[in-house]
């Protein structure tokens, strides 16, 4: 399929998906088009009042499914497992989870547990949430985590050493590019375990190649004024997320990108999957290291025979 578009997002009646970040940028278009596909959406973000008119803009477009908000700081532990309770108590099924919200090219700032805030936003926020909110997922047939990294992760290392930069320089691009790549070896190795376990839950991940949005907003200037530039729109960015949470057709740990321009912009199709992505020995580190960090575990080991 060349030119995959919205049009080719299968109905999504009956279906219950969280957005994080669905307040702006590619998440806010994501939860617009799950909404007008017919979706139950809840937009998960730390800013109620933004959260709030994302939802009302949303509505006002009528779409044919819900949407509502819930409050999630990604930068907060508690506030993570606070939220995914509220899921856990509330609902009776989770489709789609689509692990969207990022910070970037942030000044050296902690998470309220003392993480440096993009590994501690991008990756172990939503390392925690799918680990909170797994049960409710594979209660719930055919169910999709999708996680959006970014083309950034082609210039990050992991640094066990040194995971939250307490002792080496601080470089607010290489931090970004080390979380960015902590969500794809975290999508390899969670499809590794769950399929080891033969369990019903397809894990997927996807970029936006180069779409301007506002999270370029602590970038360098030119880098700002080439994303306006050259950029996507949000809504053509988005195309990625969506084909990787809803495309039957998407294998569990497949990965989607823009096809022209070296994955920068087009209609989204597979993307190339970096080889330290692939460093198995690494990703299970990183797992252990994240179950360590954010005390959470995922719950497999009843099938497995192996612990989260």
């Amino acid at each position: 399929m060349s030119s995959w578009t919205l049009h080719d997002v299968p109905d999504q009646r009956g279906r219950s998906v969280i957005i994080t970040g669905g307040n702006t940028g590619l998440g806010f278009q994501a939860a617009s088009m799950f909404a007008d596909r017919g979706a139950d959406v809840l937009i998960a973000c730390r800013d109620a009042a933004r959260a709030a008119a994302a939802v009302d803009r949303i509505r006002a477009r009528g779409p044919r499914g819900t949407v509502r908000a819930g409050s999630l700081d990604l930068a907060d532990l508690d506030s993570v497992r606070a939220f995914a309770h509220e899921v856990l108590a509330g609902q009776e099924r989770l489709d789609a989870l689509v692990n969207n919200a990022a910070v970037m090219w942030t000044p050296l700032t902690r998470t309220k547990q003392g993480f440096e805030s993009q590994f501690g936003t991008n990756h172990l926020g939503h390392f925690a949430l799918t680990g909170h909110l797994l049960p409710l997922l594979l209660r719930t047939p055919g169910a999709r985590v999708t996680t959006v990294t970014s083309l950034a992760q082609t210039q990050g290392r992991i640094d066990f050493e040194d995971l939250n930069w307490r002792t080496r320089p601080y470089s607010t691009g290489a931090a970004y590019g080390q979380s960015k790549l902590a969500n794809m070896l975290f999508v390899l190795e969670l499809d590794r375990r769950l399929r080891a376990a033969a369990l019903d839950l397809t894990v997927t991940a996807s970029h936006p190649g180069w779409t301007s949005t506002e999270l370029t907003r602590h970038s360098p200037a030119f880098l700002q004024r080439v994303s306006r530039w050259i950029g996507m729109r949000p809504d053509k960015g988005a195309l990625t997320t969506m084909r990787a949470a809803t495309d039957p057709g998407a294998p569990g740990g497949s990965y989607w990108g823009p096809r022209r321009l070296f994955e920068t912009k087009g209609h989204p199709g597979p993307a190339r999957i970096i080889r330290r992505a692939q460093d198995t020995a690494v990703a299970a580190r990183l797992w252990e290291e994240s179950t360590r960090l954010t005390g959470v575990g995922f719950p497999l080991a009843a099938r497995t025979g192996q612990t989260g």
